[in-house]
Order: C-alpha cells, then structure tokens, then sequence
C-alpha cells in the first residue's frame, strides 16, 4: 500500500510539472500561415533579491541568464526546423542581439511591433523566466555554495508569439516547473520547449 501511494505521489508530481496553458487567438493560424521567419527575443530573466547578493550582481546575472536562454531556445527551434517539424525560418541569435544592439533605441524598452520592424522579421518570440536562483552551471553552482541559493529549482516561464501584420499576440503559453529536473539552463529550455514547440501555431497549424 505504501508503495502504491509513494508511485501515486510521484505520478502527481510529474503531471503537475508536465502542466502548460496555451492560448491561440483568433488570428493565430492565419497570421503564422503567412509567416517566413520569426526571431527570438532576448528573454526578460528575474531572479529574487538575495541578502548575500548585490543587487547589480544580480542583474549580471539576469543579462547571462537571458542571453544563454536565447541562444538555447534559437538552437531549439533551428533543430525542429532542420526536422521539418516547424514551417517558419528563425533569425540567428547572434543577429537579433547585434540589430537590437546597434539601434537607436538599444537599452530601452522595445514594443514587440517595434522589434519585428526593426530585426525585419514576419513575427516574435518573447518570454519571461522567473527563477528561484541562476540557471547556468558554473554560476548556479557557485551562488548556491556562496550566497546560499536554495537548491531547489523553482522556474516559471512565459512565452508570447508577436504577429508583425496585425500588431496582435497570437499565442501565450506559461509553463512552470520545480524540483531536481535541470541544473543548467540548457536542461531547462529542453524542458520547456520540448512543451512549447509541440504548441506553437507553425507546429499545430502545419499544413
């Protein structure tokens, strides 16, 4: 009976963690139909205030957070794409973070219109990660031993599909995950993406 109630437990555990909502407007599939190339913008990462961490150490370790999420989810998508699982080309990493860079407007506030206008693509991914300490390997293992981080992974991500033509969001999605799953966040954006790009319109709507 023990034994039954421990699975039962664990089963519960791995669904609650499998959760996702997705919300498809009524546009999505129109709008991602008409769609070449997306980009992936670089994610909002927040990470909680800590007494042993500065609060600009903090942000540095927001911007590497974001940046190395960017670049796994880019390398994701290109992977589907190279599968012939998605129908939409993805603008390089690289490129999106030097248009963003050298615009006039770099270091402010960008709306998703105005990032797909000025990085010239059809649509854009943005998100949000809410973590409960760093994700990338050499830095989550060092804040946890020296500012105490507890060990615990604990991420809420949110996910939003930007269309260029009709100033609208097509598609959200918000997943969210704890426990010992990642250490990294490579580990962490397969999680999440093996879940996102399953729902993403260019996969649901594929014809």
């Amino acid at each position: 009976m023990k034994s039954f109630y421990n699975l039962f437990c664990f089963t519960a555990i791995v669904i609650c963690v499998s959760c996702a909502k997705v919300y498809y407007s009524p546009e999505a599939e129109a709008a991602s139909a008409n769609h070449k190339i997306i980009a992936v913008a670089p994610p909002k990462v927040t990470i909680p205030a800590q007494k042993n961490v500065s609060s600009d150490e903090l942000s540095k370790m927001s911007v590497k957070e974001s940046e190395s999420f960017q670049y796994e989810i880019v390398s994701w998508l290109l992977k589907r794409k190279s599968q012939n699982k998605i129908n939409v080309d993805i603008l390089d990493a690289t490129t999106t973070q030097a248009k963003l860079h050298n615009s006039d407007v770099a270091g402010k506030m960008m709306t998703p219109n105005e990032m797909t206008s000025l990085l010239d693509v059809d649509a854009i991914l943005t998100s949000n990660f809410k973590l409960s300490k760093p994700m990338s390997t050499g830095a989550a293992i060092a804040t946890t031993v020296l500012f105490g981080f507890g060990t615990t992974n604990e991420v809420i991500v949110t996910m939003e599909l930007h269309d260029r033509n009709t100033n609208k969001m097509i598609w959200n999605f918000s997943h969210s995950v704890s426990g010992g799953l990642f250490s990294s966040s490579d580990q962490l954006v397969d999680e999440v993406m093996r879940i996102a790009s399953k729902k993403l319109p260019y996969t649901k709507f594929k014809k």
